[in-house]
């Protein structure tokens, strides 16, 4: 389904029980709402959930960039009031994490819990050459030469032989990601600095990441646990950075073991 919200078309869908809470999921770069079938199908019994695809990303719109981290939090305020959604429970991984941790800065009140996954509350300043490579790469030759390289840093080599239709599933997700809808978004990704006001947000906060996540490590992890007073952080072993695909029964154990925490 579509939805107009914020100027733009935005591709959702929608799991679950009416009545329940609302469980919003939120992608990580380069991916879609296809990201999150493990944990639709092990929540929707529970919960009624909301799974969107990110401005650029899936069958949302791609305009031209570039984006900013308060452009897609606003994207997901006018899609919750566009659809009538409100105190949501929020999981979000990778960019997803970082589009929670600003819309709930941005509109505080409005989220009943945070679950950040596989993400930062800021990036070094020497960070930002190494996303601007990625963009001209996608810029001049498309997503093509960038797949491998994200399947290797996503996945722990022991995953990608065991799995790799679970693989193959990513790649394309990844190949079908539309430049624009990248370059945007890797622009806003690196701006991320949050850090110091983590201690701002009020909702219960779950921090996940997969022990071998090379991208987002467990040191940035940790960064966001010591600055979000009260948070709780979950370390999954044997996974990379997409912890909920890798490590999904842990990962929604954790998750699960949250939400019924939560008043």
């Amino acid at each position: 389904m579509k939805i107009s919200a914020n100027g733009i078309e935005i591709a959702y869908e929608i799991h679950g029980r009416a009545g329940a809470p609302w469980l919003v999921l939120s992608h990580s770069l380069a991916c879609s709402v296809r990201m999150w079938d493990p944990q639709i199908a092990a929540f929707q019994d529970r919960y009624r959930i909301l799974a969107f695809d990110t401005r650029g990303h899936g069958a949302s719109d791609a305009p031209p960039g570039p984006y900013t981290l308060e452009m897609l939090a606003d994207d997901l305020h006018a899609l919750l009031g566009a659809l009538g959604v409100s105190k949501p429970h929020f999981c979000g991984l990778s960019m997803g994490g970082m589009i929670g941790q600003t819309f709930a800065l941005r509109y505080p009140g409005v989220f009943r819990s945070l679950a950040l996954a596989d993400t930062t509350s800021r990036y070094p300043p020497e960070a930002a050459a190494l996303w601007d490579q990625r963009i001209r790469l996608a810029e001049t030759q498309g997503m093509a030469p960038l797949a491998q390289p994200t399947l290797e840093r996503w996945f722990t080599p022991a995953f990608r032989e065991a799995h790799p239709d679970v693989v193959d599933d990513v790649r394309r997700l990844i190949l079908a990601t539309p430049v624009a809808g990248y370059a945007g978004c890797s622009r806003a990704i690196p701006q991320i600095a949050l850090t110091a006001r983590l201690k701002e947000i009020a909702c219960p906060i779950l921090v996940l990441v997969g022990e071998d996540d090379a991208g987002t490590p467990v040191s940035m992890a940790r960064e966001i646990h010591d600055n979000a007073p009260g948070s709780q952080l979950v370390v999954l072993p044997r996974a990379a950075h997409l912890a909920n695909l890798e490590a999904a029964d842990g990962f929604n154990r954790a998750l699960d073991a949250f939400l019924r925490s939560v008043p």
